[in-house]
């Protein structure tokens, strides 16, 4: 199975419109125009009833204490962990195309609706635990939401965009599933799978095209 991207290219920077946050030289970050990317796909194989997509970065902080604070960097060799962005579950066996914009446009605060085309469903993101102390943004994020990672960060993030055909037309999870819940459910299930990757970053020492190409 082979999988594309018209928004961004395996391995390259993903463009800030599809971000959750891009660079402000006078606040650190503000918000972005967060779009689902397009995607493509094609070569599924026999027997495929249904698919699955993840979008996970592997790139973030175990640990928050030095997070987006100033006069300090997040190291390069604190250890990951995975961060969902995206979790979609039930893709139709015979859809071969996702839009730009088709599942997000646009910061929600609180979280989008879990409604989606296609007859899909969307589990929660993991902004949904990032945001579950903030008065202002807590809630459940269903759906996409784009790259925020620390601006501080002395790593550039990676986002990993997995496509996974499986044997069955719908995924045994219920309520507000999440990444893990489906990975976990997926098991045994996948007949093939296909990945794109994006990096990202807020940092403006490792992203000065990054910032020119926005201004």
């Amino acid at each position: 199975m082979k999988i594309w991207s018209n928004s961004f290219a395996d391995g390259q920077p993903i463009p800030p419109r599809y971000a959750f946050g891009k660079i402000d030289p006078k606040t650190q970050v503000t918000l972005s125009d967060n779009l689902n990317p397009q995607l493509g796909w094609s070569d599924v194989p026999m027997g495929t009833q249904s698919f699955v997509l993840l979008c996970h970065d592997y790139d973030v902080p175990s640990v928050g204490d030095t997070v987006n604070q100033s006069g300090v960097e997040v190291p390069a060799d604190l250890p990951r962990v995975d961060f969902f962005h995206w979790v979609l579950v039930d893709l139709p066996a015979d859809l071969r195309d996702i839009d730009e914009a088709a599942f997000s446009s646009g910061v929600t605060p609180r979280g989008k609706s879990p409604a989606t085309p296609f007859g899909a469903r969307q589990g929660i993101n993991d902004y949904t635990i990032w945001f579950s102390a903030d008065h202002d943004m807590d809630g459940d994020y269903y759906g996409y939401d784009g790259p925020c990672p620390p601006w501080n960060d002395a790593l550039v993030h990676h986002y990993v965009f997995t496509l996974y055909a499986l044997d069955i037309p719908v995924l045994p999870v219920e309520g507000n599933f999440t990444g893990a819940d489906v990975r976990r459910a997926i098991e045994k299930h996948v007949i093939d799978q296909a990945a794109i990757t994006g990096t990202y970053t807020l940092n403006p020492a490792l992203a000065p095209k990054q910032i020119a190409a926005d201004d």
